[in-house]
């Protein structure tokens, strides 16, 4: 997935766990706080919602 030039990619340099939230920042230019912040609001009921979209973006976008 391309935009204006850049493509989605996991971090390598901006990771905690996988590096799909420092890609989502590269890519969309926000803090990769608020993705991780999402990410974990998504996680509250249950956990399967947040967890399952961030494993399924794990397999799906491509490391640097």
């Amino acid at each position: 997935m391309k935009v204006r030039g850049r493509s989605l990619r996991r971090s390598r340099h901006n990771r905690i766990i996988a590096g799909v939230c420092g890609g989502l920042e590269d890519f969309f230019g926000l803090n990769a706080f608020w993705f991780r912040l999402a990410f974990l609001i998504a996680m509250i009921p249950g956990g399967i919602p947040g967890l399952a979209a961030y494993l399924v973006m794990w397999l799906v976008i491509p490391s640097e």
